[in-house]
């Protein structure tokens, strides 16, 4: 925790690795890639498998057989059924936090005034990630890995150009280790802080399960704007709190990745770790 980070050294790998397969493709050997990386094949093997939960040779595969197009041909998500069943429908309708509270529109439309929003920097798996909230909740997360430190908190505060902005990372901490699975034993309150077609949009995306995927459509008939596409695409690029309200989980219909706020490098490694965790732990279950 600091308030001007280095990148987190295993996203920075991690970045490296997925740029090397990119361009290699899928003939790079575990023993050449980890050479690229400056380390040996077993030492990168074990960094590689801590921050994915699976080999590279596994992680691999997702990225040479286009992960995108995998993604919506495997786990592609019904919106309209997880709506229908509410917020605590199922189990793994969404992991990450236990309840939200949205701000009045008269809140978002005096933009911030009179709200006092802390800050701080935190490791997450994919690099620095800057974390603010409220004495409601957490209202911000970014990523700094492609756009730099000082743009990102540039961006977040001027979502609430009229809030009290604090550096005080301290009681932020909990909720942060929290978010990315340091913790798991407390709430991860959220605020939304938007306007209101904004927020169904974000209501709408905390109901992608973790390791699936639906396309921007999608959204807009399950909000029931279904054609609405441009607009709901506007509001997912507008999420201030990524990963926990999770737009990376959003797809072109055409089964590209689609734009991604925090870079599309950081969306792409988000979604491989989600997918690989996700089929690990399917795998796991079908062994019993």
């Amino acid at each position: 925790m600091t308030d001007d980070p280095a990148p987190a050294y295993h996203y920075a790998v991690i970045a490296r690795a997925i740029a090397e397969i990119d361009a290699a493709g899928p003939g790079l050997t575990l023993d050449r890639l980890a050479a690229r990386m400056g380390m040996s094949a077993a030492h990168f093997q074990r960094v590689f498998s801590h921050w994915v939960g699976v080999s590279p040779k596994r992680y691999q595969q997702y990225l040479t057989l286009d992960l995108a197009r995998r993604l919506l041909a495997d786990r592609h998500t019904v919106l309209d059924t997880a709506l229908a069943a509410g917020l605590s429908g199922t189990g793994r309708l969404h992991d990450l936090f236990l309840r939200w509270e949205a701000m009045r529109p008269g809140d978002y439309a005096r933009g911030g005034a009179e709200l006092v929003i802390r800050h701080g920097w935190f490791d997450s798996p994919f690099g620095p990630a800057l974390v603010m909230g409220t004495d409601r909740g957490l209202c911000g997360i970014g990523f700094a890995a492609e756009t730099g430190c000082r743009a990102t908190l540039d961006d977040l505060r001027a979502r609430w150009p009229n809030a009290t902005h604090l550096a005080d990372a301290a009681p932020l901490q909990p909720w942060a280790q929290a978010a990315f699975g340091l913790r798991t034993n407390d709430d991860r309150p959220l605020t939304l802080i938007g306007a209101p077609f904004q927020i169904k949009v974000w209501e709408a995306l905390l109901h992608i399960p973790p390791g699936q995927v639906c396309t921007y459509s999608d959204l807009a008939r399950a909000i029931g704007h279904p054609t609405a596409t441009r607009a709901v695409g506007t509001a997912v690029g507008r999420n201030p709190i990524g990963w926990l309200i999770p737009c990376h989980r959003v797809l072109r219909r055409d089964g590209g990745l689609g734009g991604y706020h925090w870079g599309l490098p950081v969306k792409r490694a988000m979604l491989g770790w989600e997918a690989a965790r996700a089929d690990a732990a399917d795998g796991a279950v079908a062994a019993r």
